[in-house]
C-alpha cells in the first residue's frame, strides 16, 4: 500500500523530513548521541567524511573509520525524539521513497547509543561504562505500537511491577533486550545490567528541587530490584525506546553509557568530558571491528 504524503514527509531534496537525510547518505552502522555537540567529538576520529546534515536538534555526519562506514546522529533528549529518529532511520532503508512503498527485502541496521547515565548501584562508580542488556521503559512510547515480548521479558517486567507497584492504565513499564549479536563484542570493562529509561530528568529520576515527589521511594526500589542474575545498573532517557522500536523494526541495537553520576553514593564525575571521551574512544575501537 502506498504511504501517503502526510505520513511520510520527504523534502525537496529527497530527504526524510526531521533528519534531512537521503537513503544514500545513511550508513549501515549508526551511532546515536543525545547532544548535537557530541557528533563532532565522535567524528573527529573519522578518516574521511562524505556527507553532513543538520535540521533542528538532528545533526549527522557520515564517514569512514578505516573501511567501516558510519553515520553519527544526534537525537536530542527523550523517548519522543527517539520515536522520530528510529522511524526515520528505518524508513531510509526499508521504504522506497520514489514509489512510497515498503521494500520487498528488509534491511537491518546496527544502531549504537553512546550516552551519559546515572548509576543505580554503589559498585558501578562514576566514569565507568555500562552496556545495557535490556532497556526498561518508564515512559509510555511503546504502548502506542504493538510490541511482542518473549517469556523472560514478561517475567522480568511482572516482577518489576510487583516490586515497585508502578502501574497505570496506559503506561505500564515495558522491557526490551539488547542485540545479543552486538553485546557479545563488548569486553568486561563494560558493566552489564538493565538500563531504565525515564520520561524526564528531575522527578522521574527521583530529583527533588522545589516540588515534592509522588514516589520518593522509587530510587531505592529500583536499586534493590533483582530477577535471577538481572539487576538494574543505570538510568537515562533513551535506551528503552531504542531497544523496543529497534526490535519491532528488526534492527540490532545496543546502548553504551558512561556513568557521570552515582545516585546511590550521591557523587558526580570530576571530569565528565574526559569520561565521555574514553567511552567514545573505547567504543569506536570495538564498533570498527564488528
Amino acid at each position: 500500500m502506498r504511504i501517503q504524503e502526510s505520513e511520510l514527509i520527504i523534502n525537496n531534496r529527497g530527504a526524510i523530513y526531521h533528519l534531512d537525510m537521503r537513503p544514500d547518505e545513511l550508513a549501515h552502522t549508526v551511532i546515536t548521541v543525545g547532544d548535537p555537540g557530541r557528533v563532532a567529538e565522535v567524528c573527529k576520529y573519522f578518516d574521511s567524511t562524505e556527507a553532513k546534515g543538520h535540521h533542528r536538534e538532528f545533526l549527522w555526519h557520515t564517514g569512514h573509520i578505516g573501511k567501516k562506514r558510519i553515520t553519527v546522529l544526534s537525537t536530542g533528549i527523550g523517548p519522543d525524539n527517539i520515536d522520530i529518529v528510529m522511524n526515520e532511520l528505518d524508513a531510509l532503508v526499508n521504504i522506497d521513497f520514489e514509489h512510497r512503498l515498503t521494500r520487498d527485502h528488509h534491511h537491518s541496521l546496527h544502531i549504537f547509543r553512546l550516552g551519559t547515565s546515572g548509576s543505580l548501584q554503589e559498585s558501578i562508580d562514576v566514569d565507568e561504562m555500562v552496556a545495557g542488556t535490556h532497556g526498561l521503559g518508564l515512559d509510555n512510547l511503546l504502548h502506542f505500537y504493538r510490541p511482542e515480548f518473549n517469556e523472560e521479558d514478561k517475567q522480568i517486567i511482572q516482577a518489576f511491577i510487583t516490586h515497585t507497584q508502578l502501574m497505570t492504565p496506559f503506561s505500564n513499564p515495558y522491557i526490551s533486550s539488547a542485540s545479543a549479536n552486538l553485546l557479545k563484542h563488548f569486553p568486561s570493562e563494560y558493566h552489564n545490567g538493565i538500563t531504565v529509561t525515564c520520561p524526564g530528568f528531575y522527578a522521574p529520576q527521583g530529583r527533588m528541587l522545589r516540588m515534592g515527589l509522588a514516589r520518593p521511594d522509587l530510587i531505592n526500589l529500583i536499586q534493590e530490584f533483582r530477577f535471577g542474575n538481572h539487576r538494574i545498573s543505570n538510568f537515562e532517557m533513551e535506551t528503552s525506546a531504542i531497544y523496543g522500536l529497534g526490535k519491532l523494526m528488526g534492527h540490532h541495537c545496543l546502548s553504551l553509557n558512561v556513568i557521570v553520576a552515582n545516585r546511590i553514593k550521591k557523587t558526580f564525575s570530576k571530569d565528565a568530558k574526559a569520561a565521555v571521551e574514553r567511552l567514545i574512544q573505547r567504543s569506536l575501537e570495538v564498533i570498527e571491528k564488528i
